[in-house]
């Protein structure tokens, strides 16, 4: 019975312990947590806002100027949301230059890209099918691509040379086919022979060459990739296949790639067409057809599942909507972000804003930064619904489905992750308790182990929620 009682006041002490941690206010129980052990060798910046109450809640070295990761997405989502609207569409439109005569094109056959990032199989064979419907079943001229919407800088200031080998990094381009990459799948078959080697999308635009054994130990760590330093298409796969392994592999030069496959389509639709290549829309040239792309759709890809070509998509249309006339440039886009930092009432001079996405190592922004994007956006319902939509919720889908899962942050928060070397990120909203919203920021630098800040990050959110 001393044994039950012992246990029972234990029990007792433990409950009375966690009902005194969760009567403490908010503010305390965020400080306690400065302390974490995840803490020790690096840094964090936290800022808190009750949007319900129209206060700051708490700020922990909030105007410290950090890389962001993919929470930069915010601020390029937000700012395409508020200058953009929901009612903007990415267009990739169809273009011919001359009469058809007895299913004979007497001209060219154009393609104007205008960044859509979502641009994949059905869109394709649409097109094919509006030529078709033009009665067009030979083309006398080119099938040309025009690519004048932006520069023909293919990758990100500050983005990382080596990133280039994998599918988060494609070439950027306004024609874009299945976000610049294939899929190749590798499937092991008897000992020491020659795996199964599939590549989709089917296309000549790219070679293979398999090296791989299949069960083999000592052919070494399977390697599936493109020599990427010297721009080749070449796909090689070496090593010990010894289960079925799937990787996406960015292929250099995304307009190329969409033009190659664009007429190797063509031809299977039995459409007789020569040689592609590069130029402008003429005018007086008729349109054949427009694939248009709904803001909100490639938003979602952008925010739920961090794809950072969709990110890339919406920061070149910002600079777009400034500079119509020309070619887009970064810097065009930057121009647009800089405008909503002032509107917002801060000075852009006093950040660094160098992409869409997150992915380069010249972005620097701060907690209360972000803070501000994500209160203007719920002071705004046309921007706050189609936001809160795209973004993860804890515990149930993107990024943050595996997540918060039995804590009482579980399904209550929605929110941004990020994730590049050194840094991990987490920016929302939290639904508390007691009914209240709050907007969050949570960027934990110097973090060589991700796993332990995210940690911390879901133990802030737990807090937020209890």
């Amino acid at each position: 019975m001393t044994s039950f009682f012992r246990l029972a006041a234990l029990l007792t002490g433990f409950l009375w312990a966690a009902l005194l941690t969760a009567a403490q206010p908010l503010p305390e129980r965020l400080q306690r947590l400065m302390g974490d052990p995840a803490l020790a060798a690096s840094e964090v910046g936290i800022a808190v806002y009750d949007l319900t109450n129209d206060r700051p809640v708490f700020a922990y070295q909030d105007k410290k100027l950090y890389r962001p990761a993919s929470v930069e997405k915010l601020i390029t989502g937000i700012t395409a949301l508020t200058q953009l609207g929901t009612g903007y569409a990415l267009c990739t439109e169809l273009f011919a230059d001359g009469p058809v005569t007895d299913g004979t094109l007497q001209g060219n056959l154009y393609v104007r890209g205008g960044f859509d990032s979502e641009f994949g199989d059905e869109d394709m064979q649409r097109l094919v099918d509006c030529v078709r419907l033009a009665g067009i079943r030979s083309i006398a001229g080119c099938v040309v691509g025009d690519v004048s919407m932006k520069d023909s800088l293919y990758y990100g200031e500050g983005w990382s040379w080596d990133d280039a080998r994998f599918d988060f990094q494609p070439c950027l381009s306004p024609l874009m086919y299945r976000k610049g990459c294939v899929r190749v799948t590798v499937r092991p078959g008897s000992k020491g022979v020659r795996p199964q080697v599939t590549v989709s999308p089917a296309s000549a635009f790219y070679t293979v060459a398999n090296e791989a054994l299949s069960r083999t130990p000592s052919a070494g760590r399977l390697t599936v990739a493109r020599d990427w330093m010297y721009q080749s298409n070449e796909i090689r796969v070496t090593g010990n296949a010894d289960r079925t392994v799937t990787k996406d592999i960015p292929l250099f030069g995304s307009g190329h790639y969409f033009l190659y496959v664009f007429t190797e389509r063509l031809q299977q639709a039995g459409i007789s067409v020569g040689p592609y290549a590069s130029g402008r829309v003429p005018g007086g040239a008729r349109s054949l057809g427009v694939i248009a792309r709904p803001l909100a759709d490639v938003l979602m890809q952008a925010l739920k599942e961090s794809d950072n070509l969709s990110a890339e998509a919406l920061f070149y249309h910002l600079g777009r909507r400034l500079h119509p006339e020309r070619p887009v440039t970064a810097a065009d886009a930057v121009e647009a972000i800089e405008a909503q930092i002032t509107a917002l009432g801060l000075d852009p001079e006093a950040y660094s804003i160098a992409d869409g996405s997150g992915v380069s190592l010249y972005n620097y922004v701060s907690p209360d930064l972000l803070l501000s994007f994500l209160i203007h956006a719920h002071r705004h319902p046309e921007v706050f619904a189609p936001l809160k939509r795209a973004l993860p919720t804890s515990g149930v889908d993107g990024t943050l489905a595996h997540r918060m899962k039995g804590t009482p942050a579980a399904g209550r928060v929605h929110a941004k992750t990020g994730t590049v070397t050194g840094v991990s990120s987490l920016a929302g909203y939290a639904r508390a308790a007691d009914g209240r919203l709050l907007a969050f920021v949570i960027i934990n630098q110097n973090v060589l182990k991700g796993s332990r800040a995210r940690a911390f990050q879901d133990k802030v959110c737990t807090e937020l929620c209890r």
